[in-house]
């Protein structure tokens, strides 16, 4: 349970953090909230030869307003700051929803939005939120900046587009338009614990009151967060009947996701849970976009 010996640093600024990792890369590691980082450490999962701790960098910690009145977090925003920002409550209402049932609160009080992001576990809430909520990340290196889509960032297992010099920086998250609802359905064998499954559902009614717009994420369904794209076709131009949902749920949990067996619960299981959480998940949502005016 002990770490294998690495070199530790601990910048002040973003700048002299990129510059590290720019002279390091594969080397180094990013030390935000430690929440996942040290125990894979302890274990040896991961042996940095580099560790570069962003926790004396004032200027990655913030909840801000968006210009086109969305937000704005930065990558080392606690999750505690992030459940109690009454900015977060108004703008990003299903994030808000969502953090309490992130881990324990001695997690969420060193665990960091950033963090969370690019471990990208599959697993974690903020990974299938992020695609959810068509979010935008702000990546950096020593040289410049660039903005990728949240539904391209993750490419794999604990895998992201984020190269050895990078640094994620900043979440965007875009205003949600009127007539819009959101829900999140989890199922875990005890509070807080990493869900089995979990159904991330975003959608927008027309002035008909039909789906304009639907966008679904299943958590602990694939190695990355897993989008159920043809699920939501079912419901595109469609009125939000329970005949519709039950439909798209159903091809969900048949078409857009690949579960695996563990200790925990089976494949089959999971496409049973599904299947369950994904129709509930649109039932609210679907219920608050029609109170939303």
């Amino acid at each position: 349970m002990k770490p294998a010996p690495f070199e530790y640093h601990a910048p002040t600024t973003t700048e002299e953090a990129l510059s590290l990792l720019a002279e390091h890369g594969y080397d180094a590691k990013i030390l935000a909230g430690g929440q996942s980082l040290i125990p894979m450490m302890n274990f040896r999962l991961v042996q940095p030869a580099i560790l570069v701790d962003l926790n004396n960098i004032p200027d990655l910690a913030y909840i801000n307003p968006g210009d086109d009145g969305g937000l704005r977090l930065g990558s080392m925003t606690r999750h505690h700051q992030v459940e109690t920002s009454p900015l977060v409550a108004e703008r990003a209402p299903l994030i808000h929803e969502t953090m309490p049932k992130i881990a324990y609160p001695q997690v969420r009080s060193r665990g960091t939005f950033g963090g969370s992001i690019s471990h990208a576990d599959p697993s974690a809430e903020l990974v299938a939120l992020s695609v959810a909520l068509d979010g935008n990340f702000r990546l950096r290196n020593r040289d410049g900046e660039r903005w990728t889509p949240a539904r391209e960032f993750f490419v794999g297992l604990f895998t992201t587009v984020l190269e050895p010099n990078e640094l994620l920086v900043e979440a965007s998250l875009p205003p949600m338009p009127p007539h819009s609802g959101w829900s999140l359905k989890e199922v875990a064998r005890r509070p807080h614990d990493f869900a089995l499954i979990g159904v991330a559902a975003v959608v927008t009614l027309d002035e008909k009151g039909l789906c304009q717009q639907a966008r679904m994420v299943l958590i602990s369904a694939g190695d990355v967060p897993m989008v159920a794209h043809k699920a939501v076709e079912l419901l595109k131009g469609q009125a939000p009947t329970a005949e519709a949902i039950k439909a798209a749920a159903e091809v969900a949990a048949t078409e857009d996701i690949d579960p695996s067996s563990d200790i925990h619960a089976t494949a089959e299981f999971r496409r049973h849970l599904a299947n369950v959480l994904s129709r509930r998940a649109l039932e609210q949502a679907f219920q608050r976009a029609a109170e939303n005016k």
